[in-house]
């Protein structure tokens, strides 16, 4: 079993991999400004702000897993990106492994390239999508000591696409994972299933992939 802290556990993806951790057996604490409507039986939850990690070293000290999945909106659209790297910075010296939930745009769209971003996005994506590219390069930066991994999740994915769980998805590396008719999408559950899976039997060690279907 393992001691999941999710940070950001109350948002879209965040709270599906508290779910997915606890059906599992892990002790996974939600870290969040608000309280949930609705939170997961068996999970711990914790108001504290991902800008303040001193008043969360009692919940930081001892995870085996940090997830960050904070979105760069609201009070946050200017503040998300420090609060990923003080996570690196804080986890930088422990044992304690670092994963981030990224956005689609900054994986590939073919083996060697070029990213989804530089395809073109809309520009009302424009800053979500910058905040994953920068977060990925803050985590190819950080020092070799920082084990790692980002996940893309596929285009279409997010609480207007919500779909169901299925156990399934494919790993499409770095590059963007798409279905025979060209569409790209995953499910929240599913989207938790990969990150959880990459918990219990980790296959990218300070590398980012995708996951779609």
């Amino acid at each position: 079993m393992a001691r999941i802290v999710v940070i950001g556990g109350t948002g879209y993806a965040g709270r599906y991999i508290v779910q997915e951790a606890v059906s599992r057996g892990h002790e996974a604490v939600s870290v969040s400004r608000s309280v949930p409507d609705a939170p997961v039986a068996g999970a711990g939850y914790v108001q504290g702000s991902a800008l303040d990690l001193d008043g969360l070293s009692d919940v930081l000290d001892g995870a085996d897993v940090v997830i960050e999945s904070l979105s760069p909106r609201g009070d946050m659209t200017d503040l998300a990106l420090d609060a990923v790297r003080a996570l690196i910075e804080r986890l930088g010296d422990t044992s304690t492994r670092l994963g981030v939930v990224g956005g689609a745009m900054g994986s590939l769209s073919q083996p060697g390239g070029p990213r989804l971003w530089d395809l073109g996005v809309p520009e009302e994506y424009r800053h979500e999508a910058q905040f994953g590219i920068d977060s990925l390069e803050l985590l190819e930066q950080a020092d070799a000591g920082l084990d790692w991994f980002l996940v893309h999740p596929a285009e279409n994915f997010g609480p207007w696409a919500e779909g169901e769980r299925t156990g399934r998805y494919r790993d499409g590396g770095p590059v963007v994972v798409r279905a025979a008719d060209g569409s790209s999408s995953i499910s929240g559950a599913d989207f938790a299933v990969a990150i959880v899976d990459e918990i219990e039997n980790p296959q990218h060690r300070r590398e980012n992939f995708a996951v779609g279907y």
